[in-house]
């Protein structure tokens, strides 16, 4: 088993465990780059975070180095799950619970998932392109988690999900919002669909922690003191 160092975490896992393609975005520095910088504007101290897609962990256990955050995350991926909870044993301190499943809005039902060999082209969507085999997975109210554990923040990369999710959830209590945007799977129409559900829920786009396809959405006018050095420096760069 090899251990490399992405973004300041340790990943303990040999390259067979993932996709070639995962394993050389790793050793790159590319694999979550713009997200592990940013999501430092979204997340501050104190913050009680619910994360949906953890991946393998890597922005989870950087999310876990700010001071007395809390993180309840969520992976649906079975063999991608225990990948990120291995992360998480090595790099964080018992400030994060890690779930396999997935939360969603309305009613608990079932949910096909499609696992994909490339981990984060896994996801709900059989048409985003071949997949290995697909599982089927109970799911859970999200507004009835957010309430229960007084969340404040949620953060998500869900591979197009998140057009459905922040439609019809009502995230109350929810005081920031960041995500990754999956424009090549909904198109301009499916930006619109969020960014307006979003506004007619009370948050705002916040260019102050978004770049690209990585975006924050905000209701507080709260000034916070981000500078681009931040990330950098959790980071230990």
């Amino acid at each position: 088993m090899d251990t490399v160092t992405l973004h300041g975490i340790k990943i303990p896992f040999a390259p067979d465990e993932v996709s070639p393609v995962i394993w050389q975005a790793i050793i790159s520095g590319r694999y979550e780059a713009k997200e592990a910088k940013w999501v430092f504007k979204a997340v501050k101290r104190g913050d009680r975070v619910l994360e949906l897609g953890s991946g393998i962990g890597v922005i989870t256990s950087l999310m876990a180095t700010i001071p007395d955050v809390r993180i309840w995350a969520f992976e649906a991926n079975p063999s991608t799950a225990a990948l990120a909870q291995r992360v998480l044993d090595t790099n964080t301190a018992g400030n994060v619970l890690l779930t396999q499943g997935i939360l969603a809005a309305g009613e608990p039902a079932d949910h096909r998932f499609y696992v994909r060999k490339d981990l984060w082209m896994s996801s709900m969507d059989k048409e985003q392109g071949p997949y290995e085999h697909e599982i089927s997975l109970a799911s859970a109210n999200i507004d009835n988690f957010i309430a229960a554990h007084e969340i404040n923040v949620l953060v998500m990369d869900i591979e197009g999900a998140e057009r459905d999710l922040l439609q019809k959830a009502d995230l109350s209590g929810i005081e920031r919002i960041f995500l990754e945007l999956h424009d090549h799977l909904y198109g301009l129409a499916g930006i619109r669909d969020i960014t307006q559900a979003l506004a007619e829920k009370g948050y705002a786009y916040d260019p102050r922690g978004s770049y690209g396809p990585c975006v924050l959405f905000a209701k507080d006018e709260t000034v916070r003191e981000y500078e681009d050095d931040t990330a950098e420096h959790h980071m230990g760069l």
